[in-house]
């Protein structure tokens, strides 16, 4: 699949709906269950292998997962890229070529500084972007300006973040990006607004208590992604299960 069929699934219509895998597994589990897709989340794939969200998972063995999930499914996969593994742009670009290399489609790339709740400066990320977009990534720009504060125990649903959101998602389309994820928003009207002020498909992920995924894509929303929430739920029976026995 090319990149422009793969932007053809993202559709108001019909979202793109991505069970969040962690191996070759999981990915050829869901996809055999119907996906038109694969992606990773980067906590899924890291705990899986026994190491913490953030970039901890060695980059080597962040490709030899993709290349595993790759071979197992005949579908485009999607992996989460989280900063890039890379704080200078020379080993940015190293790195998105290796990725691609890898097999992957596409990618999530977040505009937060690794470690902290701090953004990056807007037209900084648009570089950033425009390197991995440049590798022939689709890049799914995330924002964090969400995120950040809902993991802070803050509320994320603030007029002032849409409008932020807003003014990101205009430079990162510029740059290259092709689609906006912003994580962490669930209030309606405010992904509502961002899906009419952002000349991009919009990808959520869905939380508690949003609507459907029906609903979500009467407002324009074009990419729904389950996070970590799969590879925890599929952990919490796994450990309840091996309970049981050992009780």
């Amino acid at each position: 699949m090319t990149k422009d069929q793969f932007a053809a699934l993202h559709r108001a219509d019909h979202p793109l709906v991505l069970f969040n895998v962690w191996d070759a597994g999981s990915a050829k589990a869901v996809a055999d269950a119907g996906a038109t897709a694969i992606a990773t989340g980067s906590l899924s794939l890291a705990g899986a292998q026994g190491f913490d969200d953030g970039e901890a998972m060695p980059f080597d063995a962040l490709l030899r997962a993709v290349r595993q999930i790759v071979a197992a499914v005949d579908l485009p996969v999607t992996v989460d890229f989280e900063t890039g593994y890379a704080q200078c742009l020379e080993d940015l670009s190293t790195n998105a070529a290796a990725l691609r290399e890898a097999g992957a489609l596409g990618c999530n790339f977040e505009d937060q500084v690794l470690g902290g709740q701090e953004l990056r400066d807007a037209a900084e990320q648009a570089e950033r972007i425009a390197i991995v977009a440049g590798a022939g990534l689709f890049v799914n720009a995330r924002t964090d300006m969400f995120l950040a504060p809902l993991m802070a125990g803050e509320n994320p649903n603030r007029a002032e973040l849409v409008t932020g959101a807003i003014k990101r998602g205009a430079v990162y389309k510029d740059a290259g990006a092709s689609s906006f994820f912003i994580p962490g928003l669930s209030d309606i009207d405010m992904i509502a607004q961002i899906c009419a002020g952002v000349d991009l498909p919009v990808n959520v992920m869905r939380l508690p208590g949003m609507p459907s995924n029906v609903e979500l894509g009467a407002i324009g929303v074009a990419r729904i992604s389950y996070g970590p929430a799969p590879w925890r739920e599929a952990m919490d029976a796994l450990g309840e299960a091996a309970r049981e026995l050992y009780r």
